[in-house]
């Protein structure tokens, strides 16, 4: 199938990507940065999301999963409405609606349901979650699914300044019941079976969080 994939570059987008790739689909990536990733069967574009007239012209995309997203510490975090959830919508509205699509999936965040990060970060998540329901209706006349997955801590560099403090390490340990965070490789597993294998669920959200945010919810930060 040909997949398109935002936030190709690193993390759980370079890991979707790749997982796609070994299944033998053709990719497209779209990042603000170059890709690490080398195969005849991937194609990638530099862009920015948040810009809709730089998105390139792809066509005949069947798998859409939208991965890039930012996290910005300040509370003015404007970057975050802008690129996780307006950007979301840009690529979404260019690229899904027409006759190859089969399924859209959206990267959200355990923080969505929670409110438990910082405030523009939380807004822009929650809205993806609203935004995945509204593409589901109207990307059902095409008979394609569209839903999210909000995964809790995934062990990517983004999580860096909780990951090398082992004082909030130990404190994030507390809280999560299975005592590990995801590796972006697993959640890459649940976008391929909500995007290739599953046919019937649809605008629904999976939350992916080794049992923290409904059993523990406590956002723990370096202060300052």
């Amino acid at each position: 199938m040909k997949v398109l994939v935002t936030g190709a570059s690193g993390g759980i987008g370079r890991a979707v990507v790749e997982l796609f790739l070994e299944n033998g689909h053709h990719v497209t990536g779209l990042d603000i940065l170059e890709s690490p990733v080398f195969s005849e069967e991937y194609e990638h574009f530099i862009c920015d999301i948040a810009k809709p007239s730089s998105l390139p012209k792809v066509e005949g995309v069947e798998v859409l999963v939208n991965c890039a997203g930012v996290q910005q510490t300040r509370a003015e975090g404007l970057d975050d409405i802008d690129v996780n959830l307006k950007g979301t919508i840009n690529v979404t509205e260019k690229y899904a609606f027409q006759s190859a699509i089969k399924s859209v999936l959206m990267v959200a965040s355990a923080s969505a349901h929670t409110g438990a990060e910082f405030p523009y970060y939380s807004a822009s998540k929650g809205g993806i979650l609203a935004y995945t329901r509204n593409v589901a209706i109207r990307l059902a006349k095409y008979g394609a699914t569209c839903n999210s997955i909000s995964p809790g801590g995934v062990r990517t560099s983004l999580n860096n300044p909780v990951m090398e403090d082992p004082l909030l390490w130990k404190q994030i340990m507390d809280l999560t019941p299975l005592k590990k965070w995801a590796e972006p490789e697993e959640i890459a597993q649940w976008c391929y079976f909500l995007t290739v294998v599953n046919r019937s669920c649809t605008g629904e959200d999976i939350l992916i969080d080794n049992g923290e945010t409904h059993l523990n919810s406590n956002f723990i930060w370096p202060e300052g």
